[in-house]
């Protein structure tokens, strides 16, 4: 972890001699990444089906979908990882993605039991317990309050989980997929809890929220006043549009940089209490299993991640040898991430990426490093960190403190082996 990273991309360099050396090949050349110099090409000189009549109406698609060619974009599931789809997880399609905002339609889903139907006038907030003036909001209730609009990730506490005994699952969707980034509009739950009467300037230092939700399972959770008077969103619309069924349709609560199960869906009560409930879902569940047998619990902040989306198992390199992008994604529950580095060669040496932009506060950061392939093997890592200086683990340093019965909170470096064939598996590295 002390090698110094290089500032400087030496892809830069060849993809720019490349392509003034490709410009001055002429008429006939074939540059070394197969894209072609100017020439005979039937797709360009014979007439085409699409040029020669008209396309669908602005009629044909109400409310938009993508384009059929791009139909294998969409959420999956194991089939194994659970008894039944009801309580289960689908996973976000982030090797076929990128810049960083998920689009609802494929971003990941958890299940408790199952995604319910609720109408908007059906909806109620009861926000009760330890205040002055109990009550209840309808969903147009909440719409006259001042909102705001944040972009966070939401991932599950759950990711990358299957990988703490191993390589497992070969795909970055199923190692990494618990996981989207959608810009949120909602009400902060600090001004809920103001108007129901909780002196927001006295000592909270003892108080704490119990939040459920509305679904059969309720999934309740505790969450400490801090927490709750800081950046949590009583959120009802994400990327502009109202929330999906699965994602808690009408009302759901954003718990920026904590585990998703924290996030609850279909939001219908919050209580004000003097000590965490330690409910279910906090003491059977949701808590790290150490190799002694004991569990930590309040582990609730996603530390520093990254992993490389292509290539990746599922987005094999699919042209020759030549310049070519290698990217990914990183994020911290701590903030910013400031840096992401990536090693070719299973993390003896790293190279420094560029941020597609200043990272955001508990939000995806996207990376690229623009380099190039030769056609020979890489043991492909990324490595995150953020503004508190937290840098990414290794599976080792991990495993190291925590041992091998964790489920949770995995946020080790991910090893893709890149073959001479383009192709890419999960392996690890010792």
């Amino acid at each position: 972890m002390s090698d110094t990273p290089s500032e400087k991309s030496p892809g830069l360099a060849s993809r720019r001699q490349f392509l003034s050396g490709a410009a001055a090949l002429g008429a006939g050349a074939v540059a070394a990444t197969g894209a072609r110099a100017a020439g005979p090409d039937p797709l360009i000189t014979e007439v085409q089906d699409w040029a020669t009549g008209l396309g669908d109406g602005v009629d044909a698609t109400p409310y938009g979908l993508p384009i059929r060619f791009e139909d294998d974009v969409i959420r999956r599931n194991v089939d194994w990882l659970t008894a039944d789809t009801i309580s289960s997880i689908n996973f976000t399609p982030i090797h076929a993605l990128d810049g960083t905002i998920t689009p609802a339609g494929c971003a990941f889903e958890r299940h408790h039991s199952g995604a319910i139907e609720l109408a908007k006038d059906d909806y109620r907030l009861m926000i009760n317990g330890l205040v002055d003036r109990p009550l209840v909001f309808t969903y147009a209730d909440l719409e006259r309050f001042p909102r705001e609009q944040q972009v966070y990730f939401c991932e599950c506490a759950a990711n990358t989980g299957m990988e703490w005994a191993g390589a497992q699952l070969n795909g970055v969707q199923f190692t990494h997929g618990m996981i989207h980034n959608m810009e949120y509009t909602g009400v902060p739950l600090r001004t809920l809890l103001a108007e129901a009467g909780l002196d927001l300037a006295g000592d909270l230092s003892e108080k704490w929220v119990y939040v459920e939700g509305a679904d059969a399972s309720s999934n309740g959770r505790s969450i400490p006043m801090d927490k709750a008077l800081d950046d949590v969103l009583v959120a009802f619309k994400a990327n502009g549009e109202a929330l999906r069924k699965e994602h808690g349709y009408p009302v759901r609560l954003v718990v920026p940089g904590w585990e998703g199960n924290m996030w609850v869906k279909w939001l219908r009560r919050i209580e004000v209490t003097d000590r965490p409930v330690e409910s279910r879902e906090e003491t059977s569940k949701y808590t790290d299993t150490l190799a002694d047998g004991t569990s930590r619990k309040w582990t609730w902040v996603m530390d520093a991640k990254s992993v490389v989306t292509s290539p990746s198992p599922q987005a094999p390199i699919t042209h020759g040898p030549g310049p070519m992008v290698i990217t990914g994604m990183a994020w911290s529950g701590h903030g910013k991430i400031t840096r992401v580095d990536v090693s070719k060669d299973g993390g003896k040496t790293w190279e420094t990426a560029r941020l597609a932009q200043d990272g955001a506060n508990k939000a995806l950061a996207r990376f690229y490093l623009d380099t190039t392939w030769e056609g020979e093997d890489w043991l492909l890592q990324s490595r995150a960190i953020d503004e508190t200086g937290y840098v990414q683990p290794t599976k080792a340093q991990l495993r190291a403190v925590r041992g091998l019965n964790s489920i949770y909170h995995n946020n080790c470096i991910q090893t893709w082996h890149v073959k001479a064939n383009g192709e890419a598996e999960n392996v690890e590295v010792s």
